[in-house]
């Protein structure tokens, strides 16, 4: 098997490792927990529902525990963070809402941003005491059509954009784990923040929109155009498990990174603007009131 034919069968053991999975009971979230799981590591499935959690837990063969985590309270989020003992080897930031109607988080924050960035923002910092290897964030190729709003981040005086605001917290994504790389390195540690995207892969996440036109058109896209959401979870697995440098950002190596097995991708200019996301985590210490350990 060569590298550029990677997939979860290539994995290593992950024998003695504990890994965090937000939104790990469907998605591309499930068969990444339920690849580490198989490979002898210990998963936390982080989910908003419980319920579900047990439900997706019992196709998992292997270690695994549910723990309940709302990334759109940060009221849960601290809880869950506060409940956290020992080491942690990687922290997946999996969870995810795209292309939902106008919504606001229990802080206030709009849906998207609040959840995809701010959530995991507020998560990864709070737990980054007890990671040992590296952070993994799940982007999108979506990020390259998104653009930061410093000064309306959360769509207060905008005209609200589903797919706009989608895009933006994608891109955040991406400044983020530039970030948290420059951070880590700058107080020389050896944990290292990495990003991964699924490119086009049939999952749930598709269909948030509440419009029956949409998702039967998603519907159609998905059975024509799309992969598997295991082959989806690829990239993660990749980017969770291989030797590779800080910040890389690994996605699928097919046409427009659509579908394929992974490898290093680029990202756009402005997911590569080193002061915008400087910018973007002062901004999101101040709406999350967490700050860098």
């Amino acid at each position: 098997m060569t590298p550029s034919r990677w997939t979860a069968a290539d994995l290593p053991s992950q024998t003695g490792r504990t890994f965090i999975v937000t939104g790990a009971n469907s998605g591309i979230g499930l068969p990444t927990a339920r690849a580490l799981a198989e490979t002898g590591a210990h998963v936390v499935l982080a989910v908003r529902d419980v319920a579900r959690g047990e439900a997706a837990a019992e196709s998992i063969h292997g270690d695994c525990e549910i723990r309940q985590l709302d990334l759109a309270d940060l009221a849960s989020i601290r809880a869950f963070a506060d409940r956290w003992q020992g080491e942690l080897s990687v922290l997946i930031n999996n969870a995810g809402v795209m292309r939902t109607p106008e919504r606001r988080t229990a802080d206030g924050f709009e849906l998207q941003i609040g959840t995809n960035h701010l959530g995991h923002f507020a998560l990864t910092n709070l737990l980054l005491p007890h990671v040992t290897d590296r952070v993994v964030t799940v982007a999108s190729g979506a990020h390259r059509g998104g653009r930061i709003s410093l000064d309306d981040l959360n769509w207060r005086r905008r005209t609200y954009r589903r797919w706009a605001a989608y895009q933006q917290s994608k891109l955040a994504n991406l400044l983020f784990t530039l970030e948290l790389q420059r951070r880590l390195t700058e107080v020389d540690s050896t944990v290292r923040a990495l990003a991964a995207h699924p490119g086009y892969s049939a999952t749930s996440l598709q269909f948030h929109s509440e419009s029956q036109l949409e998702d039967r058109l998603m519907t159609i896209g998905n059975r024509l155009f799309a992969q598997t959401d295991e082959a989806g979870a690829w990239p993660t697995l990749f980017a969770a498990t291989q030797d590779l440098p800080g910040a890389s950002y690994v996605g699928p190596d097919g046409i427009g990174e659509h579908r394929g097995y992974p490898t290093l991708v680029g990202r756009s200019a402005e997911a590569s603007d080193v002061e915008m996301a400087k910018r973007l985590w002062t901004l999101s210490e101040e709406l999350t009131g967490v700050t860098f350990h």
